[in-house]
């Protein structure tokens, strides 16, 4: 079994538990999540199963989208509500009004520096973050860029909790944009609840809990729940392998222009384009790789292989 799997993380399950439980669901050991969600967190976690492996870094820089609730007047150690609280501020909040919040959320648009939060699992010296704040050690971390695509505030409560859908880069801390919100906001703030609704082409209305998995795979459905790894890579345009060159491709190897037929011989612009990356596929019809066409050498060289089983 090759591809990848929509998951819909509960609460109270870590991204490793999420991994865990479907291993031994689908027998397999061959198998990685593509972006850590914190316990208390929800929603789309894409698991990569067998040579889909592979794709786990390039799912993990993809464009993500939240449903997150900031609780304004709160701040606490872990920036989200399960923390001890340090400071209540909620005296402060009933005066701030909407236009303000709305103003102020706004500013964070675009490309910004955020802190990662003690409460993390960045690794420094070795040691991560979370394993050092739990033992009361705070140390200084360098701030990141991060890009803050799209904030749109769905709700504000009578109580200032603020609703909000949040569209960023990888790498962002949405407990920390709270957190920074509040702060900006001069009566501090924390994260509430945090769903995750979308990660690149995977949204929240397809992704099945671990019970539904495990009723399908039952039912001898899961080929009805995976995605082919081609098919997440369908922005890459395909390119055939002729049947003299299949000997290259299933080794791995660089092609040769010579070796290669387009797919799409209607296409507007014929040729291969420099740098560009490819789908490729053999005379078999199967799906062995991406690569990138280097105009300069004239050949097309490999980027990720997924040979197919038998290949291997």
């Amino acid at each position: 079994m090759n591809g990848v799997i929509n998951v819909y993380k509960e609460a109270g399950f870590t991204s490793h538990d999420v991994v865990a439980v479907l291993r031994k669901i689908l027998n397999t050991k061959k198998i990685g999540h593509t972006g850590t969600l914190d316990p208390d967190a929800t929603g789309v976690l894409p698991v990569c199963v067998g040579n889909a492996t592979r794709l786990c870094d390039l799912l993990t820089d993809e464009t993500k989208e939240y449903v997150a609730e900031l609780r304004l007047g709160i701040t606490t150690v872990t920036q989200d509500r399960s923390g001890k609280i340090l400071k209540d501020e909620t005296d402060k909040v009933k005066d701030i009004p909407d236009e303000k919040i709305a103003e102020t959320i706004k500013r964070f648009v675009g490309e910004i520096e955020q802190i990662p939060p003690m409460y993390s699992a960045i690794k420094v010296n070795g040691q991560k973050l979370y394993n050092l704040a739990r033992s009361g050690i705070e140390i200084e971390r360098k701030s990141r860029k991060i890009k803050i695509e799209e904030i749109e505030i769905l709700d504000v409560s009578l109580h200032k909790v603020v609703k909000m859908r949040v569209v960023c880069s990888k790498g962002t801390y949405i407990r920390t944009l709270c957190h920074d919100i509040g702060n900006e906001l001069g009566c501090g703030g924390c994260m509430e609840s945090l769903e995750r609704t979308r990660v690149g082409s995977f949204s929240v209305e397809d992704a099945y809990t671990l019970d539904e998995i495990r009723a399908i795979k039952e039912e001898d459905g899961l080929h009805n729940i995976i995605t082919p790894v081609d098919v997440i890579l369908k922005r890459y345009e395909p390119l055939n392998v002729l049947d003299e060159g299949m000997k290259l491709l299933k080794n791995g190897n660089r092609l040769s222009p010579a070796l290669i037929k387009e797919v799409d011989e209607n296409k507007k612009h014929s040729g291969f384009i420099p740098g560009e990356i490819y789908r490729i596929y053999g005379s078999d019809g199967k799906f062995y790789g991406i690569y990138d066409f280097h105009s300069l050498k004239n050949t097309f060289d490999p980027v990720k292989m997924f040979l197919p089983d038998e290949d291997k």
